[in-house]
């Protein structure tokens, strides 16, 4: 009854009977980061439930391969745990895609092992960098600290589509896409877990709200001395991996009525949507804003 409520405040009627959203017809075209897929996906579930008959189709190509789709025109909305690049902009200039970006939660990007590993717990940025940067001569842990094990690490990853990739690159090893290429890559997140999950030599990375819903399996590496939190993201103090994820929407697409209402659903829940899939919410004025922009 609650969401009936808020769906029927963003169409503005009343909500004696059924509520305008159930009459729509129609598809929304989704694509993108694996990051923000767990937040759309929640969301599009809720939808269904008031919007049958319109079609929340989601796809999870990464933030690159999404914008790829995004800015030819063949999607409505891309999910991005990036910003778009000048590049992927000047292509959608070039189809004269408009869009707008909405911001829709803080993540943490989150370096995860093994929980039988008991000595890498605790890493500098620097330890990182010296593992993941292309020129990495890492082959077993004793190579960061001559303490640590003699044996091979195997190390997870997202692909170079994932804005979580970009991401990751650049804040720990100076530049978007310099990443050693020999390890293994995945855009399915849940790949990634059950990776690390599976190897007591295993390390990798990907966004907080998947390794808060697998930290059974999963232990969380300390970044310079701070552990990934919905706190310590939350504060700016989780550094350097703390950033903002988003939606990108194009105009022309929010100019049908079954994109511009799962679009106003969406920011009017998502504060409560992105809480309970792992992430941190915005401010509520920033979804306000969201709303404006368009």
């Amino acid at each position: 009854m609650k969401l009936n409520i808020i769906f029927c405040l963003l169409m503005t009627i009343s909500c004696i009977g059924q509520p305008k959203g159930g009459k729509l017809k129609g598809k929304v075209r989704i694509d993108g980061s694996s990051t923000v897929y767990p937040i759309t996906e929640a969301i599009a579930e809720e939808y269904r439930s008031i919007a049958a008959k319109v079609k929340v189709n989601i796809g999870v190509s990464g933030t690159g391969g999404g914008f790829k789709k995004f800015s030819a025109g063949e999607i409505d909305i891309n999910n991005a745990s990036r910003k778009i690049k000048d590049k992927e902009a000047n292509l959608a200039l070039e189809n004269k895609v408009s869009y707008v970006e909405l911001p829709v939660a803080y993540d943490g990007l989150t370096v995860v092992i093994n929980p039988k590993n008991t000595w890498a717990t605790n890493m500098t940025s620097a330890e990182l960098k010296k593992i993941w940067d292309k020129d990495s001569k890492v082959k077993n842990w004793s190579d960061i600290r001559e303490a640590w094990p003699k044996r091979a690490i195997k190390l997870y990853g997202p692909g170079t589509d994932s804005g979580t990739f970009d991401y990751f690159s650049k804040a720990i090893n100076g530049e978007s896409g310099r990443s050693r290429a020999n390890y293994t890559k995945s855009e399915d997140d849940n790949v990634l877990v059950k990776g690390v999950a599976g190897n007591v030599d295993a390390m990798g990375y990907f966004g907080f709200a998947y390794y808060k819903e697998n930290q059974e399996t999963l232990t969380a590496v300390t970044i310079n001395g701070v552990a990934p939190t919905m706190d310590t993201i939350n504060k700016g103090v989780y550094k350097p991996l703390s950033r903002p994820i988003y939606i990108y929407v194009n105009k022309n697409s929010y100019k049908r009525a079954e994109v511009k209402s799962f679009v106003d659903f969406y920011l009017n829940i998502a504060k409560k949507i992105v809480e309970e899939v792992g992430y941190i919410p915005l401010p509520d004025e920033m979804y306000k804003k969201g709303l404006k922009s368009f």
